[in-house]
């Protein structure tokens, strides 16, 4: 007879579940037409200069191109991080992954606190437990975060209520 290892949380239905992620808005062939766009006029500037006779700046336009490639490679790793934001009757879940794979989680029960600013809407989320603040949604903009904060503040409403199951 096997034991069974599943545990109650496990088995309370999911209110809310949510998996944010940072947006990117410049895709992979947007990413290339830029390179090469950039590239052809850094590369047609230095030899201009080469030929001018100022040979050493042909290098620094190719060290622009260096650059930039590399600081865009890092910004698309650093897309590889998410937040996962489960609510079920009993807990809230909020798990932080960063865009090495590390984990961190949290598992507590809430209030929502909203940080808003008169002119660019909701800056920040803050899920308060005893005293203590964890940002949620960061990667979103202002209209997302309004979104979120909504469906999760109902999500929140809905757990504090209890679930109804339906009567057999």
């Amino acid at each position: 007879m096997a034991a069974d290892n599943t545990s109650d949380a496990e088995l309370e239905p999911t209110i809310f579940s949510a998996v944010i992620t940072p947006h990117r808005s410049l895709g992979s062939t947007g990413f290339l037409i830029l390179m090469l766009l950039f590239g052809g006029v850094s590369f047609v500037a230095g030899v201009m200069f080469f030929i001018a006779g100022a040979w050493p700046v042909f290098g620094f336009f190719g060290l622009d191109v260096a650059l930039l490639y590399f600081a865009f490679r890092i910004n698309y790793r650093s897309a590889d991080a998410y937040e996962e934001v489960t609510v079920t009757p009993s807990v809230l879940t909020v798990r932080k992954v960063s865009h090495r794979g590390t984990a961190r989680e949290w598992q507590l029960w809430v209030r929502l606190d909203k940080v808003s600013h008169e002119e660019f809407g909701i800056e920040r989320l803050l899920l308060v437990s005893r005293g203590k603040n964890l940002t949620v949604g960061s990667f979103l903009g202002p209209d997302e975060k309004a979104t979120f904060a909504n469906a999760l503040g109902n999500a929140l409403n809905q757990a504090k209520r209890g679930i109804s199951y339906p009567s057999p």
